[in-house]
Order: C-alpha cells, then structure tokens, then sequence
C-alpha cells in the first residue's frame, strides 16, 4: 500500500514539471463554484497544482496554502504562463501580459435564485418580458408604498 502511495507520488510529480503544458495541468481541473468569473488559475507554491482561487486549494488538498509573493498565473484566454510579484502590483498588472485580459475583477460569487424554467426563447417567447412595450402601472386610490403600515 505504502509502496503505491509512493509510485503515485513520483509519476505526478513526474507528470508536473515546470515546463509541463498548461492544457495537461489546468484541463483536467474543473471551473471553480467559488468564483464564477475567474480568468487566469493560480499556481499553489506548495504543491505545484493549479487552482482558480484558495478555497478550492483548501478543498482539494489536505495541507495549508504556502503564502508567497511570486505568484504564477496561467490566463485562461490564451493559456499562457505568466509571473507577477504581489509586493510590487500595480494597476497595469491587472492584465495578461499576452492577451491583455483583464483578471483582476469583481469576483462574482453564486448566489441561490429562484428561477423558472420555460422553453426555448427561440421557440416560444412568450415568458419573455418586452422592454420596448411600456407596462402598465398598478391603478389604485391607495398609497401602495404604505400598505405594508396599514395592515396593523
């Protein structure tokens, strides 16, 4: 058992050198459900693996995220490996020095919505709202923005 556990060791860090292809590491990772909008993957200096943010590190991996300021980012729109020093970034290291890919955004995390689901919009529209007919406003002799204080 111990003897296996050793084998797997040595063949993935054979597998993950530095100079390994980006599609090998990052392709068999899947999107992150953390941040909905990550553009570039970050290389963990502690394991050498490919994460798109900490808390997928933290999931994945039994040990703590080793800290460091050299960071390693791989661009997920032109899959290309780039290096930035956190101590010194400034506003033009936002962007892929390749691509020029904005990754430094607003992280859109998931949030719990209740939606319904239709058919097709191609097929049938009519669940579609119309932005260009003007709706109809509510008709009433009633303040409506003080009900909620009338009910008692």
């Amino acid at each position: 058992m111990q003897k296996q556990f050793l084998y797997r060791q040595q063949e993935t860090a054979l597998r993950h050198t530095p100079r390994c292809c980006w599609n090998c590491c990052i392709s068999s990772i899947a999107m992150c459900k953390h941040i909905l909008n990550a553009q570039v993957s970050i290389r963990s200096p502690c394991c050498r693996r490919w994460f798109d943010c900490a808390e997928c590190h933290q999931e994945q991996e039994n040990h703590e995220l080793l800290q460091s300021f050299d960071m390693t980012f791989a661009c997920k729109k032109c899959k290309k490996c780039f290096r930035k020093d956190a101590r010194e970034f400034e506003e033009s290291d936002e962007y892929c020095p390749h691509c020029d890919n904005h990754f430094v955004l607003e992280a859109l995390t998931p949030k719990p919505a209740l939606k319904i689901e239709g058919e097709d919009a191609r097929v049938d529209s009519r669940m579609l709202k119309d932005e260009r007919v003007r709706q109809e406003e509510e008709r009433t002799i009633f303040n409506v923005k003080d009900a909620p204080n009338r009910l008692g």
